[in-house]
């Protein structure tokens, strides 16, 4: 009975967490069913007319209608929708009209380096978000807690694009220290294999040093600008959590019973304070991934933010709604992770 009893009780946590991923993936998926409404009305309100993209000024009116037939453009909006759903669940995403390839395999082109950048704006950003916010938490009011403050205050108030165009003409264009837009210098571009999609993993596999070299070159300034981003989100709410976490009295009595500082951090406030960083860290991950079309754009890197942005201005609907619907299923993986991992973490939040 003892045993029985031991058994479902380690089972329950373990029926709760499931019960819970499935009533926010359910809600979730509901959300993003919404936004791929959203997004293909919205698509279908553009002045652009894809058809005539496609045939031209000078097409006759039997090619019109004939090509209109075949893209689906002559049902109604809803019966659209349901065709696009049907096609989504056989794992068809339609073909971009902007670069008659696949959308699907356009994706697959595109994300990888969106991933590998947001990837090392993420680790550059929460690696010296954390180390600030703690440092400004062991010296309120100090210097460094100023610093802190003005830091994420720039984060958040300067404009991205700004900040990049900024970055290319003080690092690229006077004092040559990066390598400018792209990935890659156009004398590497056609000799890399691609084998991971990631440039930095794929230039280093190649066994050419120069290239390896260049990749960083021409990756340090996007990650740099993406990190100041997260730095600030990350900073500030993260030490907003630390100060009031250090104001508790355990974390006196600790101090007065000579513990350092360091072991205070990763002791007490560290763990303590573990739900809101984790939260924090993943939605700063979130919004690299979504939030990389500007810079993208303006330092020519091609993920999937300039595929959206190409994609707009085109109105290719196909890749559109690709886009919007990869970058709503990376919001929902992450924000079900986040929350499994808060609610296995941290005892109180269950």
């Amino acid at each position: 009975m003892a045993g029985s009893a031991s058994t479902s009780g380690r089972s329950m946590p373990v029926r709760r967490l499931i019960q819970r991923l499935t009533g926010n993936l359910f809600s979730l998926m509901i959300t993003l069913l919404g936004l791929l409404a959203f997004t293909f009305t919205l698509s279908h309100l553009s002045p652009v007319d894809p058809v005539l993209q496609l045939v031209g000024d000078h097409a006759t009116a039997s090619t019109y209608a004939q090509v209109r037939h075949q893209l689906g453009l002559d049902h109604s909006l809803p019966v659209q929708f349901w065709h696009y759903l049907q096609q989504l669940a056989q794992g068809h995403l339609g073909v971009s009209q902007s670069t008659g390839q696949p959308v699907v395999d356009d994706l697959l082109r595109t994300f990888p380096a969106t991933f590998e950048l947001a990837t090392c704006a993420l680790i550059l950003g929460a690696s010296c978000g954390i180390g600030l916010a703690l440092v400004s938490v062991w010296h309120p009011k100090s210097w460094i807690d100023h610093i802190a403050r003005v830091i994420s205050l720039l984060g958040y108030s300067v404009p991205v694009f700004w900040i990049g165009l900024l970055g290319l003409l003080v690092f690229y264009a006077g004092l040559h220290w990066s390598a400018g837009p792209g990935q890659l210098d156009d004398l590497y571009v056609y000799t890399l294999e691609p084998k991971t999609g990631l440039v930095i993993i794929d230039s280093w596999l190649s066994g050419d040093r120069g290239m390896f070299i260049n990749a960083l070159q021409h990756l340090w300034l996007p990650v740099v600008i993406l990190g100041l981003l997260s730095m600030a989100s990350i900073t500030r709410l993260l030490r907003a959590a630390l100060l009031e976490e250090n104001s508790k009295e355990y974390v006196t009595l600790a101090r007065a019973k000579g513990a350092s500082r360091w072991r205070i951090a990763w002791h007490h406030l560290l763990p303590n304070t573990r739900g809101t960083l984790i939260t924090v860290v993943m939605l700063s991950y979130v919004s690299l991934l979504e939030g990389a079309v500007l810079t993208e754009s303006v330092f020519a890197w091609p993920g999937l933010g300039r595929y959206l942005t190409n994609a707009l201005f085109a109105s290719d609907i196909p890749a559109i709604l690709g886009a919007t619907l990869v970058i709503g299923s990376c919001f929902i993986i992450i924000n079900a992770l986040t929350d499994a991992l808060v609610w296995l973490t941290d005892p109180r939040t269950r």
